[in-house]
């Protein structure tokens, strides 16, 4: 198996989610690997390379650029990281990639490695003085954790009085009505997501797009999965996107109620997935 760390470089790559890669690397990763080439191997050998069988790399094919396509499925495996995509670069002898972008590749793992995500244990004192406003002697725990950004706001209260003031008895944590003041956000925010809401609920618009709240939330929780705590993540739509759908959660069935037809479904559907032990 090739190091997957790069000699000039202090970072453990194996440690570093595969999310990690923005746009921006991944759309050069696909100028190198895209390109079918009877000299160097192509985006088809990486895939192999990541166990994906013929059919599947048959349909990528058919992607405007199937190496993009391939990292979105890849990254929601076990062992999806960094290191991995390397190690993988580096046995199909495509070390002139991983040089090239020795740079941009390190620059976004520098930056995943800043996020407080990567802070394993969360104080203890948390627990002591209570985190949300009905804490006590024992945590409180919710069902889900709703991920959104201000814009959205009057959609949760919505979300909230069909899914909380009704018979489906739902508890949502709602981080500005649930989580008390003067605490650290994405610490607190972190310990919410893994140990204290089963689910967490993704509100997509465009503005979410926009949020680094939502980004890091979005890619702790990803980060959980899949694990010995698998965390579902249920992304909804609740009006008309102009941007493109986060490529990271489009491997997710979308619960979507801009869709008349299926609109009077919509809170049963999420209510129920919620529910689901």
């Amino acid at each position: 198996m090739a190091s997957s760390k790069l000699s000039s470089s202090e970072i453990d790559y194996e440690a570093i989610p595969a999310i990690a890669l923005n746009f921006s690397v991944r759309k050069k990763l696909g100028l190198y690997l895209n390109p079918t080439n009877t000299v160097a191997s192509d985006w088809t050998d990486i895939a192999e390379r990541m166990g994906f069988t013929y059919l599947e790399i048959k349909n990528y094919e058919k992607r405007e650029s199937p190496t993009q396509r391939l990292l979105d499925e890849w990254q929601t495996q076990p062992g999806a990281t960094v290191g991995k995509l390397l190690s993988f670069l580096e046995e199909a002898e495509r070390k002139d990639i991983i040089s090239d972008l020795k740079d941009l590749i390190d620059e976004n793992c520098r930056k995943y490695l800043e996020q407080p995500v990567q802070v394993p244990v969360v104080d203890s004192g948390h627990h002591d003085r209570g985190i949300t406003v009905n804490d006590g002697h024992v945590p409180e725990m919710f069902d889900a954790f709703i991920c959104y950004c201000q814009s959205d706001f009057q959609f949760v209260h919505e979300m909230i009085k069909q899914l909380e003031q009704t018979e489906y008895n739902l508890k949502l944590c709602v981080f500005d009505r649930d989580v008390l003041p003067g605490t650290c956000v994405w610490t607190i925010t972190s310990e919410l997501i893994e140990k204290r809401c089963k689910r967490m609920v993704v509100v997509i618009s465009d503005d979410y797009l926009d949020s680094d709240a939502c980004d890091f939330q979005t890619k702790f929780a990803l980060s959980l999965c899949p694990g010995a705590r698998t965390k579902r993540l249920i992304p909804v739509i609740y009006k008309p996107m102009k941007r493109p759908f986060p490529s990271i959660l489009r491997f997710l069935t979308v619960c979507d109620y801009t869709r008349p037809c299926t609109q009077s479904w919509f809170w049963t559907r999420l209510a129920k997935a919620l529910s689901a032990t």
